[in-house]
């Protein structure tokens, strides 16, 4: 098992273990003890990070549940950890939503936006802090500064004027990860998510320092299906370069998803190629013709929710052509039918898209990496361990550039530039929720006009995406490697008459 950066991601780790062993070894006899069992298996005899083990076994507990994708239990009334089990216990995706939570009994209730004086405060004569305040929030107690909250207006004027840094600036930090502003305050002023804006990037998950919110994962589910044996094929993420060891090729990545119990694996970078050369046409075809004003790319699953739920007016500027998930896995199963298909790659928001049912998918479960690394784990598989025998060559470097930001945008220039010459380009792109808003009012704006943008909801791209096992300053090296050796640079120009119904 490898040693992740901060314990959070840790008990993440064991208890997706824990489940997946169940999902791989449990009987219908001894599931429900198996399950229950789950909280005392991880968390010892003494409390390591909250104040007693009653505490950590409750927290497990809801944990245990999203693992299987089951929701959290009421506060207000008792509900037995394994209620709802049997729903759960089957060989297809299940889902109880919404897909992100915060589990109550592990959030803090940090404060939300507050601006407090600390004790490096010197009383200075000057008072710069009370003469910059529009509000007259800031008055001297007993020497020192004080802020009244009831007055204070966040404008954060105060903490710039003070010389010696003694105002700070507490915000939590899953609502500062947030670019939708989507985190709000339940009575007790603990975390809640808001879902009318939620757009499950997943992004506050990986914020919270103590581990309170989490998303609902099929692990289980996957484990029950690869233990009786049914055909399953992997389509992964280019991004999964680099995020289960230095020494893991793609051979040997690939050989351990078929001991796993996968029968095949095929990159996701080729649906990706068949995005790239699409969206050129697209682009040569209607926005630089006029006939679309502009145009946004659609793989990013939050960025497109976002465009749907705050530019409601921009829905028919959105890409329709196929995502790379969902035209990999349209091509496996168009070669067999009767094949289960699973999306493996490093985001979160992929579960509901694999969902939705206003087109149609394709995808029989989605598993991040973190959930895979679990799943090794549970079945004792070292990936580095196997011999570099085969590989993946299903993709071009444009569709493995995928992965990053500004990769689908430098995939789809490089197509018009190859393949549509006098074609005049203007692409753009954005990373992080609060940046791709900015951009979607620069264009709801008109100031974009002819443009194709580009939006990924993660910092980096999928690359820093929320179910990533390293960070992106490593694994983006060892992908822009990966790129660089590949055979083909470009999709062929006939990729785009591909039938994938």
């Amino acid at each position: 098992m490898r040693n992740y950066d901060t314990p959070v991601r840790e008990i993440r780790h064991q208890v997706y273990t824990e489940v997946a062993k169940a999902g791989f070894e449990s009987s219908d006899e001894s599931l429900i003890h198996d399950i229950e069992s789950i909280p005392y298996n991880i968390v010892s005899e003494t409390a390591q990070y909250r104040e007693s083990i009653y505490r950590e076994r409750a927290v497990a507990s809801e944990r245990v549940r999203l693992a299987m994708g089951l929701s959290l239990r009421p506060e207000s009334k008792a509900v037995h950890l394994t209620d709802g089990l049997a729903a759960s216990n089957i060989n297809e995706k299940y889902y109880e939503p919404p897909l992100m939570q915060v589990i109550p009994s592990a959030c803090a209730a940090c404060p939300p936006n507050k601006y407090i004086v600390s004790n490096m405060c010197r009383g200075c004569v000057a008072h710069p802090c009370m003469q910059v305040c529009p509000k007259g929030a800031i008055s001297m107690k007993d020497g020192k500064s004080f802020i009244d909250q009831e007055k204070c207006v966040k404008c954060g004027k105060c903490k710039a004027a003070c010389p010696y840094d003694a105002i700070s600036h507490n915000v939590r930090p899953c609502e500062q990860a947030c670019g939708v502003k989507a985190i709000g305050s339940d009575e007790q002023g603990r975390a809640s998510i808001l879902d009318d804006k939620c757009v499950s990037c997943g992004m506050c998950m990986v914020s919270c320092p103590f581990g309170a919110i989490s998303d609902k994962s099929q692990i289980f589910q996957l484990a029950h299906a690869l233990r009786d044996g049914d055909k399953i094929v992997a389509i992964v993420a280019p991004a999964y370069i680099g995020q289960f060891g230095d020494d893991v090729t793609p051979g040997k990545f690939k050989t351990a998803l078929q001991v796993l119990g996968f029968s095949d694996v095929h990159e996701v970078a080729f649906g990706a190629d068949v995005g790239a050369i699409s969206e050129a046409h697209h682009y040569a075809h209607e926005v630089a013709t006029g006939n679309l004003p502009f145009l946004l790319t659609s793989c990013c699953p939050s960025w497109s929710m976002m465009a749907k739920k705050f530019f409601p007016t921009m829905i028919d500027n959105i890409s329709q052509e196929l995502t790379p998930m969902v035209a990999t896995a349209r091509k496996v199963k168009q070669d067999d039918p009767d094949a289960k298909v699973v999306f493996i790659g490093p985001c979160a928001s992929k579960k509901l898209e694999a969902m939705r049912r206003t087109v149609r998918s394709d995808v029989d479960f989605v598993l991040t990496f973190e959930e895979l690394d679990a799943m090794f784990d549970a079945r004792e598989i070292e990936p580095a361990s196997f011999e570099d025998e085969g590989s993946l060559h299903d993709a071009t470097a444009a569709g493995r550039g995928y992965a990053v930001a500004g990769g689908v945008a430098g995939a789809i220039e490089a197509c018009l530039k190859e393949y549509y010459p006098e074609v005049p380009v203007h692409i753009e792109h954005a990373e992080s929720l609060a940046e791709c808003k900015k951009m979607l009012a620069l264009a709801k704006a008109g100031k974009l006009k002819g443009c194709m943008i580009e939006g990924m909801a993660c910092p980096g791209g999928c690359m820093g995406g929320a179910g990533t096992n390293v960070p992106i300053a490593k694994s983006s090296k060892a992908l822009k490697k990966y790129v660089a050796g590949s055979s083909k640079k470009l999709p062929a120009k006939e990729l785009k008459e591909i039938e994938l119904s």
